[in-house]
Order: C-alpha cells, then structure tokens, then sequence
C-alpha cells in the first residue's frame, strides 16, 4: 500500500536506477523478523482489548438475558438469528450476540452500569431502550420487535439463515465501520478489497478473484452490475461513504447471479436516513516532504455526505460526493518527474418515497469523473513513456419493492449506465523499447464510448411448508450492451543492448470500434431449510447470448449442516456451473489496427520482407487444429466451483475455519500470433484459454463486542493458464508486444499468503487498527532483446510482500453550538510501517547489465486523521 487520502506528510528522497537490490541477496532471516513484529503487533493489541472484556464474576457484573419476539397469526412468535446489541458508554463495554432458535439472547459478565440494549434488523423497526445494570444484578428484559411499514429491500441469501451460526465469512465481508476504522492506501472500495484473503492485487495493480481478474469477475452494486460495459473492469466508483457493506463470494451458488467466470463482489449502499444527518472526512490536505521539507501539497480528497426528510415519513433523500486530487510518488524514478497524477469526483445521490406501508420505490443517480496523468510509470517506465487514462460517466436507477399481504415479495430493479473512457500517450513519438526500460512515447490511443441497460424483476413467493420450509425467487435478467470508438497506434521498436534497432512493429489501419450484445437470462431458486440443522440451496439459470453462447443452462447446489446438538460445528459446502459475459472487444477484434513486424541485423540491415498479422478468428478444425476465419466463435467462458468448509465456534466469539476450493474456467478467449506454412500470419483470438485454481483456507474470527474484533487467515493457493487472455493483452493498455500464448503460473500466484486484520478498543476511548499482509512474491519472467520468454514464463519471483499498517485514533464530542451531535475524529496512522522492501519491478532483460536487479519499492506513508461524523 502506497497512498493515502487522509492528510499525509511524506519525506521522500531521490531515487534512480540505484534504487534496486540484486535477487541474489537473502530475504529469509528478514522476513522472519518482520513476521514475529507483525505477530506481535496484532497480539499486543488483541491482549490491551480482550483485557478490557467482560470482568470476572463478582460484585462489579452483572447479566441480562431474554427473547425477541414478533407479533404472529397465532400470537407471540420468536426471532431466531439476529443480531441483539449491549452498547455502554465505556471503551469496550460494547457487546453482540445472536438469538438462538428459540429467538433467546444472554449477555452475561458484563460491567455493571447503564447501557443500550438495541437490535436493528431487516424488516424489522429499529428497537433501543436504555438498561441500568445494577452489581451482580441477573436482568431479565424481552423485546418485542415490530414488523417494519415497508420493506427496505429485496434480501437474497446463498444460504439459508437460522440454520447454524453465522451466515456470512467474517474475512469476505468489509462493513461500513471497518471502512472507517482500518488503514487503507485510499479511501475507495477497492482499496479493501485485498483485505479478503482471496484476493490478490499484483504489481500493475489489477485485482484477482480466486486466481481470476476483475474483468472475469462481477461486481454487483445494489442488486445489477456496475463496470465498465466494455472490458468488466470494476472502473465505476462508488463513494466510500454510501457503502453499506461490502462482500467477496467466491461460490456464489443463488442462481440469480450470472455473467462472470471468477468472483462476485457485492455493495449494498446505505438507503437514506430518516432524520437529517451530515458528515465531513479528509477536508485537510496532505502536505509532501522533500529532504525533511515541505515542498507542496501531496493530496487533498475531501469527503461529505448529507441528507434526511424532504416530505416526513414519505420521501427521503442522501447525498455523497468525493472530490480527488492527488500525486502519487512512484519510487525508482528522480523526483518531481515521478508522480501519478489523479483529479476527479464521483458522487451518489438518492431520493427513497415510501409510497404505501408495504411499497417501496427509489432513484439514484451516480455520476463520476477521474482523469490518470501517467498512470501507469513504474521503476522501468518514465512518466514520457506512459500513457494517460480517463473516464466519466453516469448511471441511473430506479428500484421498486412490494410486498403483497400474503408475504410475497415483487422486486423490480432498472438502471441504465453511459460510460466514457480514453487513453494516450504523451506525443507522437515512436516508442522504444530498451533491455533498461521504455522510452519514447506509448504507442497506442484509444477512446470509447459505452453505453448498459439493465432490467431485473424477482418475484418471492410466500414461504412454503412441505418437507421443510421453501423460500422460492424466480426472475428474469435481462442486459444490453453497446459502444463505439477508434483505436489508433504509431510505431515500436525494440533495441539491443548497444542502441542497434532489433525490431520495429508498425501498424495499419486505424480501428474504427463497435460492438453489441444482449443477454436474457431467466432462473429460479429455492432456499429450502429442511430442519433446523439442514439447508439447501437449488438452483438453475438458463441465459442466451447474442455475440456468445445461444443457450446455456447453469445448475447450482449449495449445503449448510450443522451436526452437532450444539449447533457448534457447521459443515457448507456445493457445486455449481458459471457462464461469462463475452468481452465487448472480442465481438470487434478484427478492426483493431493490424501490426506489421520487421526484424534487423545488428548493422541494421532489414531481415527479408516485413511480416504482416492479420486479425482474425481461430476455429478449431478436425485434423487441423486451429484454422483462420472471420466468424466469431460464439462461444462463452464457462466455470465450474466447488468447494467443502468446516466451521467451528471453539469458544465464546472465537469461529475458525477450514476450507478448500477448486475453480476451473474453459473457453477464456486468448490472442495467439501464428505463422503458416505459406509464410502468412495472423494475429488470431480464438475461445480455447483456460485456468484452474486450487485454495485451501483456515482463517479465524474472535468478536469482543462491536467495536472490537480480531480476524486472521492463512491461505495456500495455486493457479495456472494460459497467459494471453483478451483481458491480459488490452486492459487496461495494449500490451506493445504479444508472445506466442502459453500455460503457466499467472501473475497472481502467490502460494502461500498470511492476512489479519482488527480493531481494538484501548483504554482512553482509542481505537488502534493494525492489518498484516504477508505473501509469497509475485511471479515475473525474463526476457531477451524480443521481449520473448527465457527459460520458461513466469517461473521468477519478487522477493515475499510484507506489509504492517497500523491507524489509531479517538473521537471527542464537539460541545458547539450547532455541533452538539457531532463528534471529530483525530489520530494518525502508518502505511507500511516497517518501510519493507516491497519491489513493484525487476530488471527482467538477460541482456541488460541491470538484470535480475530489483527496482521501486514502496515506501512508508505516514498522515494524520480529522473527520466530523454524526
């Protein structure tokens, strides 16, 4: 992690080809350290919590207990598996527990005094009510919940609740408040995605779900897809502040989710409140060091959300906007010439109307707008040779809830999306390719103009009783894509060690860009609780393509056992087949510039006649592999994932888990250059790629109260394929050179991975945040004066990633007038505290007299917090 949006002051010196260490050098007994100081960092801080937890038995405790309940047909009728909270006014006297079957709760040992007893649960009005605990006093309190006017929103599960405890993965689901307690590099969504052990971020800085990148995956915002219309990337932002909640699930088995062949990511954002609430984040800029001396300002991205009633009880209304400006140090290059420039805004608006007490119907509008200026330097890239991004846009949605009397549920969900983006390089120069690096100017421009329309109405049956309890969802998915552009490129070359020009790649005919697909998909499911300790989930989705598969049927199963007398002990697990959206850019492959390649003698002397790869299609044909076409295969990647976990409650709050995961993706479209026998050539895109993925995860979750919480996971994965995936080779630049595709490890093997992460309450009311994040090095390979493979892809590493960022800080009530509900956050945290060597590039050329040298670390990042929250 190497940014932050909080005010930072950072100290920085001179850095050029002299930042780098030869591979050859020992990293074991460092990283040994380094992990006993992050061990006990983690520990320390868990110890100065749980320390603080319920006292012993004795005079100064005191216990409360009771059921939740809810008015029924045939009266009183229990609440099982929600959540009932124990909120005192003390660090640590905060405390949560889950109703058991019989709807029951108990908090026992806690410090006497005066507390809130309070439970928010879905469907359900807020209860809250004030309890003073006398010494050794034995309360006991029932609540009585209230069925909600309106229903918020449509709440689909992949698994089936009140079955056994906990529903959710305490390491695959990021809440609003650890958004706000952690220390992330930046204050957006994505930044928190790694803290999901799954979840791997490689040096370009491209996320990958399950050994999968972003752009195979899905992220589901508010229930309908939210990313760019043409590559998948998640490149439509959100404001930080309107995230809800946030979850990772790798075996997504409801069938009402489709379109992706890795990960599903999901954001709920906060519906608007019913009294006027406001809030102001990060409204300080960050300052930059140089050689122990301010220089100028780092970053400033201010953060305020807003809203409350416009009609009372009838229309609500929110409001988040973010504003960025920042410059990014990249070290391994000299200073001032080695920043990332970033500005821009997104913002969310929302309007909710409660039409009836059982109708629902709201709009929002996300609009958003960030510009990169070279966006993608490194230790090897100098800003004249990288290349600038952007993208603006806007979204529209509309959202309609019913719930009729019978208790069945009618969700209707539209949203329509325009999406802008483009990329440039800084002139017209050719760019050159050196054993040392790049230089000249990137070669490729593009720009794109997109457009999404998406239609979801579920309908929810009543709950059915035979064998069990059924909770049926049938609906119907239906997404229009579209876009246009061009794509232009100007010359390569790639030079020897000497300077001597090896070869030059030129292009022709400038790409004029179009494509569409549709895709309707219709399913069903049935959450099916057979007894309190069995669940299952069935499930089938039938979808057709118009640029991909005409019909594809997707069958899901998912299990949830509880063995066990005390529920204790719970076994999950399932399979289920994923069908993937087509690439929009596939759909148009044949329009993209054609390259033409020359190759030279060290004199300079042209070696025969320039090679000319015509774009085309691949199809395979019998006897004779793959053969040239201009038909578009018409062909979806395609997914199958299972998985087996055990979960275990091994004592009061503490859950560990162990789990395994296999994940194999067919028909990946992949980008091959091909020589025939006739001397001609083709750049071919043909549906043949592949990859598996294996993990095996135990992790472990200790809750003390809501303000304290420790979770830790260690993760051996493996994943393999084939290299030239259409994603690999233009998302989000056009790679400058295109090697044969082969199948090997990918950028995102990383077999062995520690991560752990918490929130502490100390004494004093500070909070302390400390994440840990230890990994295998990333894989890279070496490469001649071609830039083709030398012995074997991928089959180098960057020495093992270690990162420990800790943030503390407190929050003073602001006796002011006007702000006597407001609090101001203060503290400070640190990025990489340890200032490890964590390389971001290698000197991967054999004829560079740099090679195997490794460049542009990522340095400690120190700032302070001040925020005014409700």
């Amino acid at each position: 992690m190497q940014n932050a949006t909080n005010p930072t002051i950072r100290n920085e010196a001179d850095h050029g080809p002299g930042d780098m260490l030869s591979k050859s050098r020992a990293w074991a007994a460092g990283r040994a350290k380094l992990a006993t100081l992050a061990v006990a960092v983690v520990v320390a801080g868990a110890a100065a919590t749980f320390a603080q937890g319920p006292a012993p038995n004795g005079a100064a405790t005191a216990s409360i207990q009771g059921a939740v309940t809810t008015a029924g047909a045939q009266g009183p009728q229990a609440v099982p598996g929600i959540k009932v909270e124990l909120r005192g006014s003390e660090a640590g006297n905060e405390f949560s527990a889950s109703t058991d079957a019989d709807g029951r709760y108990e908090f026992s040992q806690a410090p006497s005094g005066e507390y809130t007893l309070a439970v928010n649960a879905e469907g359900f009005n807020a209860f809250a009510e004030t309890v003073d605990l006398g010494p050794g006093e034995n309360r006991s309190e029932e609540i009585k919940l209230e069925l909600a006017t309106v229903v918020q929103k449509v709440e689909v599960q992949d698994k089936p609740a009140n079955v056994a405890i906990g529903g959710t993965d305490p390491t695959s689901t990021i809440s609003a408040r650890q958004f706000t307690v952690l220390p992330l590099a930046e204050q957006k969504f994505k930044s928190a995605l790694p803290l999901v052990p799954s979840v791997v971020r490689t040096g370009d800085g491209k996320l990958n779900f399950k050994g999968a990148p972003e752009t195979q995956g899905m992220l589901l915002v508010d229930s309908v897809q939210s990313v760019d219309p043409v590559t998948g990337s998640f490149s439509i932002p959100i404001p930080l502040d309107a995230v809800q909640d946030m979850t990772v699930d790798n075996e997504p088995y409801n069938a009402q989710y489709g379109g992706f062949s890795g990960g599903l990511t999901t954001i709920e954002t906060r519906p608007p409140a019913g009294d006027w609430h406001w809030g102001i984040m990060d409204f300080v800029p960050g300052f930059r060091g140089k050689n122990g001396h301010l220089v100028g300002v780092a970053d400033s991205t201010p953060r305020l959300y807003f809203g409350g009633p416009l009609i009372k009880n009838k229309l609500n209304f929110s409001e988040d906007v973010t504003y960025d400006v920042e410059k990014r140090p990249v070290r391994g290059l000299a200073w001032p010439d080695n920043e990332i420039w970033r500005q821009g805004f997104d913002a969310l608006t929302t309007f909710q109307a409660v039409l009836s007490p059982q109708h629902l119907f709201s709009v929002n509008v996300n609009a958003f707008s960030h510009r990169d200026d070279f966006a993608d330097i490194s230790a090897l890239v100098p800003q004249t040779a990288s290349s600038d991004d952007g993208q603006r846009g806007a979204s529209l949605g509309a959202s309609d809830t019913y719930q009729f009397a019978s208790g069945a549920l009618l969700s209707t969900v539209l949203r329509y999306t325009w999406f802008d983006s483009n990329a440039h390089g800084q002139g017209s120069e050719d760019m050159v390719i050196s054993p040392e690096g790049w230089g000249g100017d990137f070669f490729d421009t593009w720009a794109r103009s997109a457009r999404q329309f998406e239609f979801l109405p579920i309908y929810q049956f009543p709950l059915e009783r035979w064998l069990g309890e059924h909770r049926l969802r049938i609906g119907v998915d239906v997404n229009h894509r579209s876009y246009s552009g061009t794509d232009e490129s100007h010359p390569i070359q790639l030079t020897r060690q000497d300077g001597s020009l090896a070869e030059q790649i030129s292009f022709e005919s400038g790409g004029l860009l179009a494509a569409q697909d549709t895709e309707a998909a219709e399913f069903l499911q049935d959450d099916w609780k057979v007894n309190d300790r069995l669940g299952l989930n069935l499930g089938g989705r039938f979808s057709t393509q118009s640029i991909g598969r005409s019909a594809a049927f997707s069958p899901r199963v998912g299990f949830v056992y509880a063995p066990g007398e005390d529920r204790k002990t719970v076994i999950r697990g399932g399979a289920g087949l994923f069908y993937d959206r087509v690439p929009l850019m596939a759909a148009d492959f044949l329009e993209n510039p054609t390259r033409v390649v020359s190759l030279y003698d060290p004199a300079g002397v042209l070696l025969g006649p320039p090679t000319t790869y015509e774009n085309t299609y691949l199809t395979a044909a019998p006897g004779e592999g793959y053969v040239p076409t201009r038909q578009n295969p018409d062909s979806s990647p395609r997914n199958f994932t299972t998985n087996l976990e055990i979960e275990r409650e091994i004592r009061r709050n503490v859950v560990a888990r162990v789990k395994y995961l296999y994940s194999q993706t067919q028909d990946l479209y992949v980008v091959n250059p091909l020589t025939g026998a006739t001397g001609s050539a083709w750049l071919g895109l043909a549906a043949n790629g592949g990859s598996h993925y294996h993990q095996f995860e135990t992790s472990i979750h200790y809750q003390v109260g809501e303000r304290s919480e420790l979770n830790a996971a260690y993760v051996r994965s493996a994943v393999r394929g084939d290299l030239n995936t259409l994603s690999d080779i233009y998302v989000p630049f056009e790679e400058p050179v295109i090697r044969p595709d082969v199948t090997s490890n990918l950028a995102s093997n990383v077999p062995n991975r520690f991560v752990s992460w918490g929130a502490f309450g100390l004494p004093a009311k500070f909070t302390l945040s400390p994440v840990v994040d230890v990994h295998s090095g990333l894989p890279y390979s070496d490469v001649d004066t071609f830039q083709n493979y030398v012995g074997g892809a991928n089959t180098e590493h960057i020495p093992a990633f270690f990162s420990l960022d800790m943030k503390i800080y407190r929050e003073f009530k602001l006796n002011m007038p006007g702000l006597k509900d407001r609090k101001l956050r203060l503290g400070v945290y640190s990025l990489n505290v340890t200032n490890h060597s964590n390389w971001l590039a290698v000197y991967n050329n054999v004829t560079s007299p740099y090679f195997g040298r490794f460049a542009g670390m990522q340095h400690r990042v120190d700032g302070f917090v001040i925020d005014v929250v409700k």
